[in-house]
């Protein structure tokens, strides 16, 4: 079944470190075409794909900052040129910003977060499309998070509202984009050990986590590829569509 990913052609946003590194070499050393996307972090992104390249596999680096439409569009569109079309697209990229309180919220902190975090997503989508409908079928994988359910820990409301907002327009995308033979999931990690958390969590937060999880221990980005390596691949989920897939250890459950 996984024979399938030899040649598909795949653009992930947000790709040079963490879960998003971690899904650009899995789906490498299944043969799929990928290209790397980062903003700052070009050492990281190459280093990503040259390991695709050692291994076998075939990857460039792409930089972009998707909060932004007109670079958003760039990115997909040159991706695309360079691999040959369009199988999956994957909006990873994202982040909190920093953790804040509702007194502190200002304007360009709140545009900052929403246009990664929730800007990115719809228009990489909207991007990509074209490019699905020309090879009658396509498929997105979004990264939402667990924050998006349980409202996120102090001071993360602005980012964990961003992810409620990907969460909704995953199932909102799968009605609308069925009809072009597209397939829109979603990915929804809990406690991760990556730097996103050295960033935005100090260890309070994190043994509080820990704390909550019946595994006892955080995951790992490697733990959460298996979710998007499932989504990705037709024979195992061709009738899936709309759903979020929590990675969360026992965290939250429905």
């Amino acid at each position: 079944m996984l024979d399938e990913w030899k040649g598909k052609r795949v653009l992930i946003t947000g790709a040079s470190r963490g879960i998003g590194a971690a899904v650009a070499k899995q789906l490498g050393a299944l043969g799929a075409y990928v290209a790397v996307h980062y903003h700052s972090s070009e050492a990281p992104a190459e280093a990503v794909a040259q390991a695709i390249r050692d291994a076998g596999g075939d990857a460039f680096t792409l930089t972009a900052d998707v909060s932004h439409s007109s670079e958003t569009q760039k990115l997909v569109d040159d991706a695309a040129e360079r691999l040959g079309g369009l199988d999956l697209l994957i909006n990873n990229a994202g982040d909190m910003m920093k953790r804040v309180g509702l007194d502190d919220m200002s304007d360009d902190l709140f545009d900052q977060v929403m246009d990664l975090n929730v800007r990115s997503v719809v228009m990489a989508s909207r991007s990509a499309l074209p490019h699905f409908r020309r090879a009658g079928r396509g498929n997105i994988i979004h990264t939402t998070s667990i924050a998006a359910r349980n409202g996120g820990g102090g001071g993360a409301g602005l980012y964990a509202s961003a992810k409620g907002f990907v969460s909704t327009i995953t199932r909102n995308m799968a009605k609308e984009l069925a009809g072009d033979n597209v397939r829109v999931n979603a990915v929804a990690p809990g406690t991760i050990a990556t730097d996103f958390h050295d960033r935005h969590s100090s260890e309070a937060h994190l043994a509080a986590a820990r704390a909550s999880i019946p595994m006892g221990r955080l995951g790992t980005a490697e733990e959460c590829v298996g979710a998007y390596v499932f989504l990705g691949t037709d024979a195992l989920s061709g009738y899936v569509n709309g759903q979020i897939i929590e990675v969360n250890g026992g965290q939250l459950m429905p």
